[in-house]
């Protein structure tokens, strides 16, 4: 079966593959989904907060989405090239963990956002969950997208 076209990534790929990691839990209670393993947020949503701004009219985003990485190297490569929309705040300094706009996810594909999820997953997955489910992986399943972290 050939593999789906790789497209321009959507908000939906980010829930979509954070609910499609094993043992996920979701906590709505601040009215955004944070999605958690083992009782540790991996991927959430924010809600308006004073450090991510519009620079040009000061107006609080209200898009953003944080996703842990698996240490301050990832992170520095992810926001330190210019090609990319990932982004970080002095309050996120020395948290794991990248900053995204929902509204600049098109300029990833779906791959490369299916990849971060799931890496951001096996950063706070305990070691016996992300071997099992690393060790479940089918490569001729066309949805599959290898982890970049093995």
């Amino acid at each position: 079966m050939a593999r789906p076209r790789n497209r321009k990534a959507r908000v939906d790929d980010v829930h979509e593959t954070a609910l499609a990691m094993p043992h996920v839990t979701v906590d709505g209670t601040s009215g955004r989904p944070v999605y958690q393993v083992g009782g540790k947020s991996f991927v959430f949503f924010r809600t308006r907060r004073p450090d991510a701004f519009d620079p040009e009219t000061g107006e609080r985003y209200d898009d953003v989405i944080v996703i842990w990485v698996a240490d301050e190297g990832e992170k520095a490569a992810l926001v330190e090239d210019p090609s990319t929309p990932f982004f970080t705040t002095p309050h996120f300094d020395g948290h794991p963990s990248v900053l995204l706009r929902g509204s600049r996810i098109g300029e990833v594909t779906r791959n490369e956002v299916v990849e971060l999820v799931q890496d951001a997953w096996l950063s706070r997955a305990s070691a016996r969950r992300a071997r099992q489910w690393l060790e479940s992986l089918d490569p001729e399943d066309p949805r599959f997208v290898p982890p970049v972290r093995r």
